[in-house]
C-alpha cells in the first residue's frame, strides 16, 4: 500500500521522467524494506501475431514465500510460456483445391483420402482422389507441410475450385498443435464410463423380455407363404459415378439406336502362324510383343475404308462422314469399363498399334488415363475373348454407329479341301445402327475383316 501511495504522489507532482519515478521507487524500497523485497529480475516475451503471450515471473532471491507476477495474459488463462508461432493469414496455411476436371465434367465424388490429418505431405503429393463419370482425378498438395484438417468428407460431391484440405507449411506450428489437441481428449473418456453403465444395464433389461417371448408361432403361420432371404444376408453398395455413367450411356444406346448384330467366323490359322514366325524378331526390333489385336485393328481400318458408312454417324437430320479413323478399344478395369482411343489408326503400322494399345491399357488399369485419351472415336473394337467369351452381341458406344466384337479362339472341325481338319476358329460379331447402315454394308464389312485376318498378305497388296 505504501508503494502505491508513493507512485500516486509522484504522478500528481507531474514528474513524468523515468529518473524521477526511479528515485521515488528507490526511496520507497527503503521505507517498505520490512514488508517487501526487491524484484531481482523480470522477463518479457514479445507477443507475436494476434495472440497474447503469458509472461514469466521471478521470485525474490532467498525468499520462497514471496512471489510477484509481472505480467499475465489478458485472456485470464493459467500462466504458460509459449514459443511457437501461430498460423495466421500470413501464408503459414495453404489450401488444397479441386483441380479442373475437363470440359465435359462439372463435378465429381470425393472417393477416398490417401492421407490423414497430422500426416506430412510433400509438394505435388496426392492426398485424395475424385471419381468422375469418366476418369479418376488426383488432388495434389500445393506445398510441403502437415495436413491440419479436411474440409469435405468422403462421398461428398465437389466441383472445380472447392477447398478440400488445409495444410500448414510451418513445422513449429504443427509440433505444438498435437499436444493442444491431446489435452481435451483426456477429460473426454472420464465421463464415458458412467455413460456406458446405463447402456449396459438397458441392454440387459432389453434382453430379458426378448428371452421369454417364444418365436415359434409366427413361422408356423407364414409357412405357406414364400420364404425370402433375410435382409442381413444382403449388402447394399452405392454405385460409383463411372458405373452410373456406363449404365446410362449403354441404356441410351439401346433406346436410341436400331441395334442389329451380324455374325461370322474367322479361321485364325494364318494370323497365328504369322505371329509365331516373327514374334521374336518383332520384339527384338520394336521392343513390344506382337499380338492379335494389331491384326484385327488393321483389318478394321481396311474394312472402314471399304465401307465408309460404317465410320459415319447420324447427327439430327444429317449424316457426318469421317475422313479419319480413330478406333476405340474397350478395356475392362476394376472400377468399370473405359474406352481409350487409338488416334489415326489408319496411319499406324503393327508396331505403333501394339505400343499404343499397351500404353493405353496400362493407364486404364492404373487409373491414370486422361479424358483426352478417351474422347472421340469413330469405331470400337471389343475383345471379349480374353475373358473366355465364345459369342456375344456388343452394344454400340455412342456417338458411334458400329462396334466389332472379338471372341475366344476354339479348335473346331472345319472342312478344308474336302477334308475335315481341326482349325482355330473365332466368332466375330458386328453390331450396327440399322437406321444408317443397311444389312448389305454390314455383311460386306464383316466379310472384309474375315478375308484380311485369314490372309494378312492382302494388306501388303491392298486387295
Amino acid at each position: 500500500m505504501m508503494l502505491r501511495a508513493l507512485i500516486r504522489r509522484a504522478s500528481t507532482r507531474g514528474s513524468s521522467s523515468a529518473s524521477g519515478l526511479g528515485k521515488s521507487l528507490q526511496s520507497s524500497r527503503v521505507v517498505a524494506s520490512a514488508q517487501f523485497h526487491s524484484v531481482s529480475a523480470t522477463e518479457t516475451l514479445v507477443p507475436r501475431g494476434n495472440h497474447s503471450r503469458s509472461f514469466h515471473h521471478r521470485s525474490c532471491p532467498g525468499c520462497p514465500d514471496c512471489s510477484r507476477t509481472v505480467f499475465n495474459g489478458y485472456q485470464g488463462t493459467a500462466l504458460q510460456r509459449w514459443a511457437r508461432p501461430f498460423s495466421s493469414d500470413s501464408g503459414d496455411v495453404v489450401e488444397a483445391v479441386v483441380p479442373h476436371m475437363g470440359e465435359s465434367i462439372t463435378d465429381g465424388t470425393l472417393a477416398t483420402f490417401l492421407k490423414k490429418p497430422g500426416d506430412r505431405v510433400e509438394a505435388d503429393e496426392t492426398i485424395a482422389q475424385i471419381e468422375t463419370d469418366k476418369v479418376t482425378i488426383d488432388i495434389a498438395s500445393p506445398a510441403s507441410g502437415v495436413i491440419q484438417e479436411f474440409l469435405v468428407k468422403e462421398g461428398d460431391t465437389v466441383e472445380p475450385g472447392n477447398k478440400v484440405a488445409r495444410i500448414s507449411t510451418s513445422a513449429d506450428a504443427v509440433s505444438h498443435v498435437a499436444p493442444s489437441e491431446k489435452t481435451p481428449e483426456k477429460p473426454a473418456p472420464k465421463p464415458s464410463p458412467p455413460a456406458e453403465k446405463p447402456k449396459v444395464e438397458s441392454t440387459k433389461v432389453a434382453e430379458k423380455p426378448k428371452a421369454p417371448s417364444p418365436p415359434p408361432p409366427p413361422p408356423k403361420q407364414s409357412a405357406k407363404e414364400p420364404q425370402l432371404p433375410p435382409k442381413d444376408r444382403e449388402r447394399r453398395v452405392p454405385m460409383t459415378r463411372l458405373r452410373k455413367r456406363v449404365a446410362t450411356r449403354l441404356k441410351d444406346s439401346q433406346n436410341t439406336f436400331a441395334l442389329l448384330t451380324t455374325f461370322n467366323e474367322v479361321d485364325m490359322t494364318n494370323l497365328m502362324k504369322l505371329r509365331s514366325q516373327y514374334k521374336d524378331a518383332f520384339f527384338e526390333k520394336h521392343g513390344v510383343k506382337l499380338g492379335l489385336m494389331s491384326g484385327f485393328i488393321k483389318a478394321a481400318v481396311s474394312a472402314l475404308q471399304y465401307q465408309p458408312v460404317v465410320n459415319a454417324v447420324i447427327d439430327g437430320d444429317d449424316i457426318i462422314y469421317r475422313d479419319y479413323v480413330d478406333i476405340s478399344i474397350a478395356v475392362g478395369t476394376s472400377k468399370g469399363l473405359v474406352v481409350p482411343v487409338i488416334r489415326d489408326a489408319d496411319k499406324m503400322n503393327f508396331a505403333d498399334i501394339e505400343k499404343t494399345i499397351n500404353g493405353l491399357a496400362k493407364k486404364a488399369n492404373e487409373g491414370t488415363i486422361s479424358i483426352d485419351e478417351m474422347a472421340g472415336g469413330s469405331f470400337t473394337v471389343s475383345n471379349g475373348g480374353v475373358y473366355g467369351s465364345l459369342i456375344s452381341t456388343p452394344i454400340i458406344n455412342p456417338p458411334q454407329s458400329a462396334i466389332l466384337g472379338m471372341h475366344s479362339i476354339v479348335q473346331r472341325p472345319m472342312v478344308v479341301g474336302g477334308s475335315v481338319v481341326p482349325r482355330p476358329m473365332m466368332y466375330v460379331a458386328l453390331t450396327y445402327d440399322h437406321r444408317l447402315i443397311d444389312g448389305r454394308e454390314a455383311v460386306y464389312f464383316l466379310r472384309r475383316i474375315k478375308d484380311v485376318v485369314e490372309d494378312p498378305q492382302r494388306l501388303l497388296l491392298d486387295i
